[in-house]
C-alpha cells in the first residue's frame, strides 16, 4: 500500500514540475478564432490549440500568425475544405482512420 502511495505522490510532484515549465493559455476565443498565450515550444503550442479545435467540435487549428507569445488560430471544419497550417517548423499529426465494423 505504501508503495502505491509513494509512487502516486512522486507523479504527482513531477507533473507539477512539468507545469512550471511551461503553460499555455486560451486569452481569446471568438467563434472559430483563438488567441492563445504560451511559453511552451511550438509544438507544444499547435498541440494544444489542435486539441482546444478538436474540443470544440472542428478539425483542428490553423496557424495565422505569432506576435511574442501570443499566437492567433482558427479553427477549422472539415466541410471548409481548408487546409490545416501548422507553426513553420512543427507537424500537425495525422488523423488515424477508424476503420468501419465488418457487415
Amino acid at each position: 500500500m505504501k508503495k502505491i502511495l509513494l509512487l502516486t505522490t512522486t507523479a504527482g510532484m513531477a507533473g507539477l514540475g512539468l507545469l512550471g515549465c511551461s503553460s499555455s493559455q486560451i486569452n481569446m476565443s471568438m467563434g472559430n478564432m483563438r488567441l492563445i498565450t504560451s511559453s511552451a515550444a511550438p509544438q507544444d503550442v499547435m498541440d494544444f490549440a489542435n486539441t482546444t479545435c478538436k474540443n470544440d467540435f472542428y478539425q483542428g487549428a490553423s496557424f495565422l500568425s505569432k506576435a511574442g507569445k501570443e499566437y492567433r488560430f482558427k479553427c477549422v471544419k472539415a466541410e471548409e475544405n481548408e487546409i490545416l497550417t501548422p507553426i513553420p517548423g512543427t507537424t500537425i499529426p495525422a488523423e488515424v482512420p477508424v476503420p468501419s465494423a465488418a457487415k
